[in-house]
């Protein structure tokens, strides 16, 4: 039987430990009362089923209510599980982008966080990324997951991160409020602050936006900067276009590998794009199973979409330290199968909703 008190099995093949077996294993440390969060433990009472004793496996998470929306208002440590002690390991509390409303704050432990990062150091490398670089990350950082993770994972490549820091919310409101020309007034700023970072820095990688990455493309003088020094651009935290994708890779920056990215505060991470994509294809996304999963549903049905169809996106995290499963995302996507040996679904094509939870989507530039 598999034990989250240990370190989770398989990290380093992410996706050989049995399915339902980790599952299994999951309920009885998040719901164990010596174990499990103060918050899942009360929440147990509500669920209308045991989930020791009635989830038999990964088919059975979507039992579980989308309890996204809640974590806008309950104690974020509330849901450290019990096992740790009274001196869990935290990273940090990140918060979601806003997007749909306040902002959902989720607490990252140290042992989970190493275990992201060395899952997307082992990618970065299928990417043949480069090692003992500098990096320039035009993101959102302070309460945001995003810069954060991109200056570890810089650090632990050898490397270095040069940031220039991107307030998504403050653009998402000016954008809300009609501000256009405010909004690109601030973008402007920021590339303004990404030039003088390339001029000055032998900048190897750069992590952006996408439209960011549009706004660097339209300045003759960073577009060369970048051309010249750059040998990798990743990207997320925005929706893009396959037409701007195919754009940014034939025209605007040839020849340099551009990698999305594709997660969330909620998920705990994000996973990069699978290799080996063509000009015009899709980015596809493989999850890191079987503590990040995907599924593609239908929106009324909650149903699964057959392989190949286009449904919305529900999200699971199951490690030993979060436990939040169910959550459907604001996007669309197309259901593919995952890599050999994972489990869930891939998802390709991502795109975001109009409105979620009566709600307008406002990305912005993130």
């Amino acid at each position: 039987m598999l034990s989250l008190t240990d370190p989770p099995p398989d990290a380093s093949s992410s996706g050989r430990a049995d399915p339902d077996e980790y599952v299994r294993a999951a309920m009885q440390w998040h719901f164990g009362p010596d174990t499990g969060s103060p918050y899942w433990l009360a929440r147990a009472a509500t669920l209308g089923f045991d989930p020791i004793q009635d989830v038999k496996g990964q088919g059975d998470l979507r039992r579980f209510p989308n309890i996204a929306d809640e974590l806008r208002d309950i104690r974020a440590l509330d849901l450290i599980p019990r096992g740790y002690g009274s001196t869990a390991p935290i990273a940090a509390v990140y918060e979601s982008g806003g997007t749909t409303g306040p902002p959902k704050r989720i607490v990252f432990l140290d042992d989970w966080l190493e275990l992201l990062l060395d899952h997307r150091a082992r990618s970065l490398a299928e990417w043949n990324c480069p090692r003992d670089a500098a990096w320039l990350t035009v993101t959102p950082s302070g309460p945001h997951l995003i810069g954060s993770i991109v200056a570890r994972e810089a650090r632990k490549s050898g490397g270095v991160a040069f940031s220039v820091d991107l307030d998504p919310r403050w653009v998402k409101k000016l954008i809300s409020a009609g501000k256009r020309e405010e909004a690109a007034a601030y973008i402007d700023h920021l590339a303004d602050q990404a030039a003088s970072i390339l001029r000055g820095e032998d900048i190897r990688v750069l992590m952006t936006t996408p439209p960011m990455l549009e706004r660097l493309a339209q300045d003759d003088e960073l577009r060369s900067l970048i051309n010249e020094k750059v040998e990798v651009i990743m990207w997320g935290g925005a929706h893009m276009p396959s037409e701007t994708r195919a754009v940014l890779k034939s025209e605007s920056y040839p020849g340099i590998p551009i990698i999305g990215v594709y997660g969330s505060t909620t998920l705990l991470g994000g996973v990069n794009e699978r290799p080996g994509g063509g000009v015009g294809d899709p980015c596809v996304f493989d999850p890191f199973s079987p503590y990040m999963t995907f599924s593609v549903v239908d929106p009324v049905t909650r149903e699964p979409v057959r392989y190949g169809e286009r449904g919305q996106v529900v999200m699971n995290h199951v490690s030993k330290a979060m436990f939040l499963p169910n959550n459907l995302e604001r996007d669309t996507a197309i259901r593919l199968r995952p890599s050999e040996g994972a489990m869930g679904d891939a998802v390709a094509d991502i795109e975001p909703l109009k409105t979620f939870s009566d709600i307008k989507v406002v990305e912005g530039v993130y």
